[in-house]
């Protein structure tokens, strides 16, 4: 019998944890060879082509374009033409457990990462278990992998199980009691509430995604609820309560009494008319609220979603200080002329002869050319100058790595950077051309602006900021002249570079700049 084999979303790069189905390259049915492309399949921040690993036919695609999975998320379903559609079918079904991650359930993908990372592979074993546990619960072997169904309808799989009272855990009085109650590890599930909360909602998101069962309260309560038939009359509530309870079918005694001296008031009613109509309560609210066009809602894509992760934990983390200084670009903007105009097949930017000269800064002070490993709390020092280049991208930016910076000529630079740069822009970027490098320029020159502050690139110690170059009145030997000037200001972790080591890395970037013959000796 031939054998039936998978497709799966591969780990590249030590930092992916998720990857979205570009497009299929392919279509069900079609034979392939070993190395022939299968799919596109985009990252947080570069789009890799699938090459097949073996040969074989794509008899079933089960992530369609657009589909988020985790890494080892099951993608397709291969096997040789002998092999009949009902087995392919009962194949794919016996891999529910790890089946895409849709629009439908790209929404608890944060609930899954929380739960240790828990494997595609553990995912099916819950749901394999529950299977068994319905259909054999004599196997109490089995049976213990999974919390019994109570008559509430809760399933709590096992590596959810377990709870503990910890003070660091930040969640709503609710969902605090129903935890305890369900003993759920409120550890392992991330709160999407404000500043973090875990709530009822994420409790349920949480364990469903593991497999179990988590029932909605909100409709439980709901059909508890019956409404009172006893005549209202003699209920105390203020008139402006007693008209909207009239006017909204609402018996008096269905309301909790909170208003003064035990009457039943306005914000009292308007509790039970939004627990009976959340639909119509909402549509209410937004009218009310204003009369103005919605806004757009745009998800996020994983480029974004690891620009925020990374950035905020870099503002968190890394505790920045700030030097600035000002250069003056005019004898290197001559250089880049003559260069240009000397060598046809050159093309300088000044973006290029700035990397240049940090690169030779970074030699000159080494002590800055470093990375802060804060697991292991050391510092990595660089032998060479790998320079990331802030590059602005479609609903993001990226850093492709000048590798090896200090020992390139101005040329070799500028080639480097213009095809990096043209990669990144289309995602074909290799991930160890944008991870890693020992030091960050971010210039937003070409834009216009004067001078910018930027947040480190972690582990990175340190990122430069450059400004346009612009015409500026300044002082030389007590007279007023006109330079072409740049403001350039370092971000520094103060962790690993202190303000005097900063300092002389931009006064030695300030003379190779000011000095460009120093750059090319």
């Amino acid at each position: 019998m031939s054998e039936i084999k998978t497709l799966e979303i591969p780990k590249w790069g030590l930092s992916m944890e998720e990857g979205t189905i570009a497009q299929w390259l392919i279509q069900e049915g079609a034979q392939f060879s070993k190395g022939q492309e299968i799919c596109e399949i985009e990252t947080t921040k570069i789009v890799n082509v699938l090459e097949a690993p073996f040969d074989s036919t794509l008899r079933k695609i089960i992530a369609k374009a657009g589909d988020t999975l985790l890494v080892g998320g099951l993608i397709a379903i291969c096997a040789d033409s002998q092999v009949s559609d009902a087995e392919i079918d009962a194949f794919a079904q016996s891999l529910t457990g790890t089946s895409t991650v849709s629009e439908k359930q790209t929404d608890t993908n944060a609930s899954e990462r929380t739960l240790e990372k828990v494997s595609a592979t553990q995912v099916e074993t819950t749901v394999a278990t529950v299977t068994q546990q319905n259909s054999a619960p004599q196997q109490s072997s089995v049976v213990n992998t999974q919390k019994s169904v109570d008559q509430g309808g809760y399933s709590i799989p096992i590596v959810l199980q377990g709870y503990q009272q910890r003070d660091e855990i930040f969640a709503t009085p609710h969902a605090l009691k129903l935890a305890e109650k369900h003993q759920v590890n409120l550890a392992k599930i991330t709160g999407t509430g404000r500043q973090g909360r875990i709530s009822v909602h994420d409790i349920q998101q949480a364990v469903q995604a593991a497999g179990g069962s988590w029932p909605d309260i909100r409709q439980q309560v709901s059909a508890k609820v019956a409404k009172s038939k006893a005549d209202d009359s003699l209920v105390l509530a203020t008139p402006v309560a007693r008209r909207l309870a009239k006017q909204w079918g609402i018996n008096l005694h269905d309301c909790r009494a909170s208003g003064t001296r035990g009457r039943v008031c306005k914000e009292d009613v308007e509790a039970v008319y939004q627990r009976e109509n959340p639909v119509q309560t909402q549509q209410c609210d937004q009218d009310n609220t204003t009369q103005s066009a919605k806004p757009t809602t745009i998800a996020m894509n994983g480029m974004r979603k690891a620009i925020a992760s990374r950035l905020q934990e870099a503002k968190r983390n890394a505790p920045h200080f700030r030097l600035t200084v000002d250069l003056n670009v005019e004898a290197i903007q001559a250089l880049r002329q003559q260069i240009n105009s000397t060598v046809p097949q050159v093309k300088l930017s000044i973006n290029d002869m700035l990397i240049k000269a940090a690169a030779a800064a970074l030699m000159k002070v080494p002590q800055v050319n470093v990375q802060y490993d804060e697991k292991n709390q050391q510092i990595l020092q660089f032998a060479q100058a790998d320079i990331s280049v802030a590059v602005a991208i479609e609903n993001g930016l990226i850093t492709p790595i000048i590798k090896a910076a200090d020992s390139k000529s101005l040329a070799q630079i500028s080639n480097a950077m213009r095809d990096l740069a043209t990669r990144a822009k289309t995602g074909k970027l290799a991930p160890d051309e944008f991870q890693g490098g020992s030091f960050s320029i971010s210039n937003l020159g070409m834009l216009g602006i004067q001078q910018f502050d930027a947040i480190i690139n972690p582990p990175q110690g340190a990122i430069l900021a450059l400004g346009a170059a612009e015409k500026r009145a300044v002082i030389e030997q007590d007279s007023i002249v006109i330079r072409q000037m740049v403001t350039a200001t370092m971000s520094c972790d103060h962790r690993v570079i202190d303000g005097a080591l900063g300092a002389q890395f931009l006064a030695a970037f300030k003379q190779f700049v000011e000095n460009p013959a120093l750059i090319l000796v």
